[in-house]
């Protein structure tokens, strides 16, 4: 789980353009809107798109499930490892 934690951070970054930051930098399970990283609804957009194309995930706009989702790195990473093997 670390590597795709690892990944998803590296992922984050490249595609939000977030200078500065290293995925070290990044806490897994700090929260990634508003707090922590203070990502906003845009970035939000943004990610779900690189997530969808890069891991093939289906995801929902406003639902309260891809909020969940979106909580933290690692919520995404476990989302992802769920999407992987189904």
């Amino acid at each position: 789980m670390q590597q795709l934690e690892d990944e998803i951070k590296t992922l984050i970054i490249e595609a939000l353009n977030l200078e500065d930051i290293q995925p070290a930098d990044i806490d897994p399970t700090a929260p990634l809107f508003v707090e922590g990283l203070g990502l906003d609804s845009i970035d939000a957009l943004e990610l779900g798109l690189v997530l969808q194309k890069r891991y093939g995930l289906a995801l929902t706009a406003d639902s309260a499930e891809t909020r969940r989702h979106f909580a933290s790195v690692r919520a995404l990473a476990e989302f992802v490892a769920q999407g992987r093997t189904l």
